[in-house]
């Protein structure tokens, strides 16, 4: 049994003419009456009684026709569904990112992905990059900005990762105040004398710039710790202390000034990961390109992040 079986027999059942029902269906009538005898063949019983010309439904035709409509309603709903995905008039992407390139990266990305694809359903999870691979490896992401440092590998599961940016961790400072330096770059020396915000541990941002510390033999002047991003923003940006940030949190922050740090500088590699083993949808796709072409845009606005692509 195929669809255009029951197609030929909705259409003679609706009309009650073959000759008809092969001219509506643009079809030979030869061709019409096999596929109609094919479909009784499978289905072992007539469908049609046949009488000088007269066509009417048997028991079993009438059995038949409320769930052949159904069934070629179904696969034209199917059909349209599928052109809808095709032409990304619907989809979904679920996408995973750490929380400090939600408030920038991401948000540009989403922000353009969404006035081109409207229809498609976006679902965001914000968290670590370790959990972030975790969530890849189960399924519950598609797609996830990760960072290489703090991006293990699980077990038994291979992701494809592309490399979009290194971005150095710069010391912002609020704009009302004086800047930190005169060059706009900043030692490791003066910024252990500095009043520091320091993130929750939970960060590896924290990790890293308490190792940078530890590697030069300093002690850092810290004035509050265990924030989350958002909070460390603000509290610079009222004059609290500094802090250590990636560069890309300052795109569209006007009242936060930033210094890059003088050698040894701390530097933190973006790369977009996917499972190996599957093959993204197409929203899931272009949603891929709006992230790349962001990435990029981003990278030429800002001196301390550098694109590799």
């Amino acid at each position: 049994m195929n669809l255009e079986q029951l197609r030929s027999f909705v259409e003679v059942a609706r009309l009650g003419h073959f000759t008809r029902a092969s001219e509506s269906l643009h079809l030979a009538q030869p061709s019409l009456s096999r596929q109609i005898s094919t479909l009784e063949r499978e289905l072992g019983a007539e469908l049609f009684q046949r009488a000088r010309g007269n066509i009417s439904l048997t028991a079993a035709g009438e059995t038949l026709l409320p769930r052949a409509q159904r069934m070629l309603a179904e696969a034209e709903s199917i059909r349209e569904e599928m052109g809808e995905l095709a032409g990304l008039r619907r989809g979904r992407v679920r996408l995973g990112a750490p929380p400090t390139l939600c408030i920038s990266l991401v948000a540009e990305a989403l922000s353009a992905f969404r006035a081109r694809h409207p229809g498609v359903d976006l679902h965001l999870t914000e968290s670590g990059s370790r959990l972030l691979v975790e969530q890849l490896a189960v399924g519950a992401v598609d797609i996830a900005l990760i960072t290489e440092s703090d991006a293990q590998p699980v077990s038994g599961v291979s992701l494809t990762r592309t490399p979009l940016l290194a971005e150095e961790l710069v010391v912002v400072s609020s704009a009302s105040a004086p800047a930190l330096t005169r060059d706009e770059v900043i030692s490791l020396d003066l910024l252990a004398t500095l009043p520091l915000i320091a993130f929750d541990h939970s960060y590896s941002l924290r990790a890293t710039t308490d190792a940078a510390f530890r590697a030069a033999g300093l002690t850092p002047t810290m004035v509050l710790e265990g924030a989350e991003m958002d909070a460390v923003l603000r509290f610079v940006e009222r004059g609290v202390g500094v802090a250590v940030v990636p560069a890309m949190v300052l795109l569209d922050r006007p009242e936060l000034r930033s210094a890059r740090l003088a050698h040894p500088s701390m530097t933190r590699t973006i790369s977009l990961a996917h499972r190996s083993d599957v093959t993204p949808a197409l929203a899931v796709a272009e949603m891929r390109r709006a992230i790349v072409s962001t990435a990029a845009e981003v990278a030429r606005r800002d001196p301390a992040i550098t694109s590799l692509q």
